[in-house]
């Protein structure tokens, strides 16, 4: 890991210190604990949600009473929701306040959560959840915005830790917690375990985000039509990409009208912005090479967690699993959160490079897909504890070494100083966050489609009528049900089934393997990023002896 060299000779430390003194925020407040507990808690109970709605499609469908086109729509209108209120939550929350926004959209969320599984139109369950959607799309992207304005420095290294833990951890706990309602409880608990969470963020916001003061008039104030251009452009786009594989892509007119009406409000927001300049927005600011870099890393860290979303449990599904015995296997990587977690956050303390613990996470978790590629089709959950170990020590690190960089960045990048610049900091990593994360939940699901077919041909070419190894199996298949059938005619045809499904399961077996395959050379490209990073002239622990005054507040 080599840092990139410069020929701008850096300030010495204590010049560097006083330099963020001069534009890092002071504490909090009395309490600063609850408000960081509260904006934590908000990230990980949206991340929960999004898993538990997707885990819980199959009843949620059977409980409304559609099929599988009206309820491909479920997950999306959710999303969506997300990735609209996104980058507008940023400037909204610093004009009216971080503390005004959570605590009613937590009270909204709260509720909506409460009556979801009371809803038995489909057209009504579809507006709860964009409501749901854009109540809880304030969490993530004020988390940043939070940390970086109001968090003392010396909180930073385990605010970090807990982050990581919640959402994380929420992503991995998911499918046992979800199993265990639905043996135990119901799956209606799949909306009300947020419910009942939810207040207690609130509550945390209550009491320990201050209240924000009157925001300054400005001569110039922000377009909020270019927010709307933006979101909505962003919107459009993010449900083109999620519905694009179902659609068949460019030969679907929903598809083409979503992909085209979003490049034209995105290319409407740009004009606005040319034409206007926003007080709110500078994205001449983003030009940073860690800047792009950390965007990159981000995408492809989310694109590793697909191997305990998707890759990981469908493997257990094509056998027949259900989610309370895919569980076992994907919560093994949520044990060691916790106390790896505080364990990076004391090596940040000591000022331990954020760009280590981004390469051994990430070469865990390489390593951790090279050994998931091993996988036979006789693979259980049992077969996943030892790598899924593994898996939750590269994802911690890595998560923790990704945010603790990105927080960094916006420290020494000079964010802190204005705030259209921390504000338009926070946004592009949260569009990213969403935006790329689900490019590569689509990209993998069209690997897997596409290698499935691949693999089913190949195998076919090898498996048919007249070969005497395949005539030989059928015949003993069929010996062996004609005592459970009909006749032999019955009997053949439930070998040639038995004999489909063999090869139906060995290619879904070899495109999983492809898939683990293609993670492990993700990490490694995402080595290279973290080769190519530059070094961050201070660490976690000289910011925590940091003195801080205020932060600027945002004009409006």
């Amino acid at each position: 890991m080599a840092a990139s060299t410069s020929t701008v000779a850096l300030p010495a430390p204590p010049q560097i210190a006083q330099a963020i003194a001069r534009v890092v925020p002071g504490e909090l407040s009395k309490s600063p604990l609850l408000g960081i507990l509260g904006v934590i808690m908000g990230a990980g109970i949206v991340t929960l949600t999004g898993r538990m709605l997707s885990l819980g499609l199959a009843d949620l469908k059977g409980h409304v009473g559609i099929g599988f086109d009206p309820g491909a729509w479920i997950s999306s209108a959710y999303n969506v929701a997300l990735m609209f209120i996104g980058p507008f939550t940023v400037y909204l929350g610093a004009l009216m306040g971080p503390r005004r926004i959570l605590f009613f959209a937590a009270t909204a969320f709260t509720a909506i959560c409460a009556l979801l599984p009371l809803i038995h139109s489909y057209s009504l369950l579809i507006v709860a959840l964009v409501l749901a959607g854009l109540a809880s799309g304030t969490f993530y992207p004020l988390t940043l915005t939070f940390a970086l304005r109001n968090i003392p420095l010396r909180f930073l290294p385990f605010t970090i830790a807990l982050y990581a833990t919640f959402v994380d951890g929420a992503v991995n706990i998911a499918p046992s917690l979800y199993g265990w309602y639905r043996e135990h409880l119901s799956w209606e608990w799949m909306f009300w375990n947020s419910a009942v969470i939810t207040p207690l963020m609130a509550a945390c916001i209550y009491f320990g985000i201050p209240a924000a003061p009157t925001a300054k008039k400005s001569s110039a104030p922000p377009s909020f039509a270019g927010f709307l251009y933006a979101s909505a452009g962003f919107a459009m786009l993010f449900a083109a990409i999620d519905q694009g594989e179902r659609l068949d892509w460019w030969r679907s007119g929903v598809f083409t009208a979503l992909f085209v009406g979003g490049s034209f409000l995105l290319l409407c927001s740009l004009v606005r912005r040319l034409r206007s300049a926003n007080p709110l927005v500078d994205l001449p600011y983003l030009r940073h090479w860690n800047t792009l870099l950390l965007g990159l890393a981000l995408i492809i860290f989310r694109f590793n967690l697909l191997s305990t979303i998707v890759l990981i449990p469908q493997t257990l599904a094509i056998h027949g699993f259900e989610a309370d015995q895919i569980g076992p296997a994907v919560i093994w990587s949520a044990v060691p959160l916790l106390p790896l977690a505080f364990a990076a956050g004391l090596f940040l303390r000591e000022n331990l490079d954020c760009r280590l613990l981004l390469a051994v996470g990430f070469a865990c978790m390489a390593f951790a897909a090279c050994l998931n590629a091993q996988i036979t089709s006789a693979w259980s959950a049992s077969n996943y504890y030892r790598t899924e170990l593994l898996l939750g020590v590269g994802q911690s690190f890595a998560f923790i070494g990704l945010v603790a960089a990105i927080i960094l960045q916006g420290v020494f990048s000079g964010g802190l100083s204005k705030p259209q610049w921390i504000l338009t900091f926070s946004a592009f990593f949260h569009t990213v966050r969403l935006f790329g994360g689900q490019i590569g939940a689509v990209f993998m699901g069209h690997f897997l489609a596409e290698r499935e077919k691949l693999h089913s041909n190949l195998l076919g070419l090898h498996v048919e009528r007249g070969n005497w190894i395949t005539d030989g199996s059928i015949q003993h298949l069929t010996r062996g049900l004609f005592s459970k059938s009909y006749g032999l005619d019955e009997a053949t045809g439930r070998a040639i089934g038995v004999m489909s499904a063999r090869l139906r399961l060995q290619a879904y077996t070899l495109t999983f393997i492809d898939g683990f395959h293609l993670l492990a050379w993700s990490c490694v490209a995402a080595l290279l990023l973290v080769a190519l990073l530059k070094k961050s002239p201070m660490g976690y622990g000289d910011l925590s002896a940091v003195e801080q005054p205020p932060v600027p507040e945002a004009k409006a």
